[in-house]
């Protein structure tokens, strides 16, 4: 029997309390208080599938991050056809303080980090080990995803670890349950949250099991070193952990376009996803990305695709080219089939990701672990249809991501790793940073200094 659990956590940064609904299958409902919440493995679970939830909401992975990056990201390529003010700042790359997207981005993230860890301060309820150590590396994972993306969008890129003492995020690692436990952190530096990140999914690699259903397992913790390693420039882990993923043999690149979106079950590529039920979990890309027939907004869609984006294409053969569809009788805008289906799974990671993972670190060290590099981009190319590569530049790896990645949340944080301009905006440029929610700053004058240019 589908019920609800209202677990009442107290938390925030600056607005003290907060409380999170997580709908469960248990029976009967009940109201847990601060003192019985974690007594039992249970109850603790629990709090573990609420942290799922949570971030499977709107404001982050349910769809807003992905659009933030997207339109940051933007040079022509996409066109902002929305009425919300929020995510129009982001096309103009004009962002102010209060920003409500931003606000909530935030907010969301400590949401999650806050019961992760709760669930991490009270394994002692666990007398299975194994069943243990699956909710911790779990948790911890959850915890990473938080902080990497809190990282990449509030602070500077760590540019090779050229700014790793640069202002990064707050890293709170005990739980807040009463407002006795609430503090008021300054920021981490952008080297020590990188290295928060690295350890919990290195323990999460070791604790996690290699299958767990729709939650995270040791190859979802890998694919998501994998994809961080990339970011900071260690191609060899990155290499390392793209090709344990692949050999794991768990994981299969879909043989139609189709079949790897829009789905109510993972994927065979899908190494994990945000689940969208009719209880939990958003799916807010299909708000702005498609058009009314598909539930989007009336008219065009919110975020259309202009000719520009078509130029990476060298073969109009190649399906994801034409992966697109207009709505002629309302005079919509181009959109993607990507996000069609307002109930459908988000993919977070998927295979064709660790393929070009792979490539692109074996290109840049000169190696072949696995195979050779210009096999995993035409296995991913093959998928669609383009033709096969007789040959491959580093420019032709890039561009791949740029086709198999796009509208995934992505291209932003390559332009910045890989140094290139996004228009006329430099890859540091500190319009391409978010700023600190300046409510969270009011409450907390520790979070000083605000980021360049607010």
């Amino acid at each position: 029997m589908k019920t609800y659990i209202k677990i009442i956590l107290v938390f925030t940064l600056s607005i003290l309390s907060v409380s999170c609904e997580n709908k469960l299958d248990i029976d009967p409902s009940q109201s847990l208080t601060t003192e019985d919440a974690f007594d039992t493995p249970e109850k603790v679970t629990n709090i573990l599938i609420g942290a799922y939830a949570q971030a499977g909401q709107a404001a982050s992975y349910g769809g807003q991050l992905y659009t933030i990056a997207e339109l940051l990201a933007n040079d022509q390529e996409l066109k902002w056809n929305g009425t919300f003010t929020d995510p129009g700042e982001f096309n103009n790359k004009v962002i102010n303080t209060d920003n409500t997207f931003v606000a909530n981005l935030w907010l969301n993230g400590y949401d999650i980090s806050n019961q992760a860890n709760i669930v991490l301060d009270n394994l002692d309820v666990f007398e299975n080990l194994d069943r243990r150590n699956s909710v911790e590396g779990q948790a911890k994972f959850l915890r990473a995803v938080t902080y990497f993306d809190l990282v990449r969008f509030f602070s500077k890129h760590n540019n090779n670890r050229i700014n790793d003492g640069e202002p990064g995020v707050p890293i709170i690692r005990t739980p807040i349950i009463t407002l006795e436990d609430v503090t008021y952190p300054s920021r981490n530096t952008i080297g020590e949250v990188y290295e928060f990140v690295i350890n919990d999914l290195e323990d999460a690699i070791v604790l996690l099991p290699e299958t767990n259903g729709v939650f995270a397992s040791t190859n979802a913790a890998k694919a998501l070193l994998a994809r961080i390693q990339l970011q900071i420039g260690n191609y060899e882990a990155a290499r390392d952990l793209s090709n344990e993923v692949i050999q794991s043999g768990r994981f299969l690149i879909t043989e139609n376009l189709d079949d790897a979106y829009n789905n109510d079950d993972n994927s065979t590529e899908d190494i994990f996803a945000w689940q969208v039920t009719d209880s939990d979990g958003a799916n807010s890309m299909n708000t702005f990305w498609a058009t009314d027939r598909f539930g989007g907004r009336p008219g065009n869609p919110d975020i259309s695709i202009e000719d520009a984006f078509f130029g990476i294409f060298d073969d109009f053969n190649d399906l994801r080219a034409s992966y697109f569809y207009v709505d002629s009788e309302t005079g919509s805008g181009i959109a993607s089939y990507k996000w069609i289906l307002g109930n459908a799974n988000i993919p977070f990671i998927r295979l064709p990701e660790m393929h070009l993972i792979r490539a692109e670190s074996n290109f840049i060290l000169g190696t072949a672990i696995g195979t050779d590099p210009i096999n995993d981009v035409n296995l991913v190319r093959f998928r669609s249809n383009a033709f096969l590569l007789s040959d491959l530049t580093y420019v032709d790896i890039i561009l791949e991501r740029l086709k198999e990645l796009a509208f995934e949340g992505h291209k932003l944080h390559d332009f910045k790793r890989l140094e290139v301009p996004i228009g006329a905006l430099s890859f540091d440029d500190s319009r391409l940073v978010l700023p600190i929610p300046q409510r969270e700053i009011n409450v907390n004058p520790n979070l000083l200094p605000q980021n360049d240019g607010y």
